[in-house]
């Protein structure tokens, strides 16, 4: 071979989001002017660059090249060793390749965002809301979750308490606030709270939210009730108060002087009261005759009604009467076309490699205690103003939005209370990504990777 190589140095450390410098020498130990291209081989390719990307040599010189390795701060520069090669071709003996090895070694960082779904909730005796937890660094990231107040009016119950995050993956985490005392009468009250990630050797890190706690009755009715009972104790103290006395206004006769009253005198002879004048009869009132009849048979007053909406829940009523067994019906919403009609147990809903995005989720169930679930939305994380959605057996829970200035959803998360769900997503660019399972009474993303902005097409579910 008429070449001699050297790397200086041939193993070198590398920050995520610097870059650092390799120094490639070069010497053409031929007889003949020789060109020689470099090309770097391994999986740092994409963060490499050569300088010269080719390099010509009279017979016995030595030249250099600088090889550049800048990875970015982001969950692909994966923390640790990379091998890396450069290939060097020469011009003039192209069979006679050099393959000159390295080592990059890239060090690790942590960085964590979270996220509350919704950050303000409603409720009487509870709230329920979700906790989004990104790790964005390029390690592994271990924490536990913990919730807090100001003079600990809430309860907290956080489902799962620990968690593990792979790089570039996501974490949720189920948050049930449940206020101390409960407002009968009043306005509702704003309680800030803040759900802590905290991680070994590091700050925790809140995330604020808000409980808006409803008064069970209005403020009003307190005062209504009162003077209502106010009026009514009125009312039976002057019923017990005030007695009307009968008396009469007849008076006994003087007897007249000088007789003698009999001793056993009879009673006095009452005279029956004068007979009432009748009232002269008026005479019966003849019918209108300028009046309609009534139909006898009852008569239409109208048009026909339209015909209802076939949605989630009427399919699954539907199927639950006529069969036995879990079942979970669903409807699409797609963009430029509206709803679809409803399919149930893992039928195809939406328009898979149509191009057309499905923009919300009408999802129903039988015999699972109820669904919950939101859509998502990778771009721009959980968006704001996208509800959390839940229902009860056979009703609808509708996820996503049907508003033309909202996106399309790019994902969604789903579980049921009794059993668990199963989900394939058709990703538009990426094809159906496969059926993914809930653990029993858990949570599992389905939809776009985290990485990518594509949107649903189609999906299918189980339960």
């Amino acid at each position: 071979m008429s070449l001699w190589t050297s790397l200086e140095p041939a193993s070198t450390t590398v920050d995520p989001g610097s870059g650092t410098t390799v120094r490639l020498r070069v010497r053409n130990t031929g007889d003949v002017v020789d060109a020689y291209r470099f090309e770097p081989v391994g999986d740092l390719v994409p963060w490499t660059t050569v300088e010269p990307q080719s390099l010509r040599l009279y017979p016995g010189t030595t030249g250099t090249v600088e090889l550049t390795f800048a990875p970015p701060r982001t969950p692909d520069a994966a923390a640790g060793p990379h091998p890396y090669a450069v290939r060097i071709t020469p011009t003039e003996h192209p069979g006679a390749v050099c393959v000159p090895e390295g080592n990059v070694t890239v060090t690790p960082f942590t960085e964590v965002r979270a996220e509350l779904v919704p950050p303000t909730v409603k409720g009487w005796f509870r709230g329920r809301s979700r906790l989004a937890v990104d790790n964005i660094g390029n390690t592994p990231v271990t924490a536990s979750l913990s919730g807090s107040d100001t003079g600990d009016r809430l309860g907290y119950e956080l489902e799962p308490g620990n968690v593990r995050i792979e790089p570039g993956r996501a974490a949720f985490v189920d948050a049930t606030l449940r206020p101390q005392q409960i407002i009968w009468f009043g306005a509702k009250q704003e309680q800030p709270y803040s759900l802590a990630v905290r991680r070994s050797g590091a700050e925790p890190l809140g995330v604020d939210g808000t409980f808006l706690q409803r008064g069970l009755l209005p403020s009003w009715l307190a005062g209504t009730l009162g003077l209502l009972l106010a009026v009514a104790i009125a009312c039976v103290t002057i019923w017990l108060t005030y007695r009307p006395q009968m008396q009469t206004a007849a008076r006994e006769k003087p007897q007249a002087a000088g007789k003698v009253v009999p001793a056993q005198p009879p009673p006095p002879s009452e005279s029956a009261p004068p007979a009432q004048k009748e009232k002269p009869k008026e005479p019966p009132k003849k019918p209108d005759e300028s009046a309609p009849e009534e139909d006898a048979g009852g008569g239409d007053g109208g048009g026909g009604e339209e015909p209802e909406e076939t949605t989630a829940a009427t399919a699954v009523r539907d199927l639950a009467g006529s069969s036995e067994g879990r079942h979970i019906c669903y409807r699409a919403y797609v963009d430029g076309d509206g709803w679809q009609d409803p399919v149930c147990d893992g039928e195809e809903a939406g328009t898979a490699g149509g191009g057309k995005a499905i923009k919300a989720l009408d999802v129903a169930v039988s015999d699972t205690q109820g669904v919950t679930g939101s859509g998502a939305y990778v771009g721009e994380g959980w968006r704001e103003g996208i509800p959390w959605s839940d229902a009860d057996d056979e009703e609808d829970m509708v996820i996503g939005s049907t508003e033309d200035a909202d996106p399309a959803m790019q994902g969604f998360t789903m579980k049921v209370f009794d059993g668990s769900v199963c989900h394939d997503a058709y990703v538009r660019d990426r094809q159906w990504m496969g059926e993914v399972c809930t653990d029993p009474g858990g949570w599992k993303y389905g939809g776009s990777p985290m990485e990518l902005n594509l949107p649903l097409e189609a999906v299918r579910f189980t339960v």
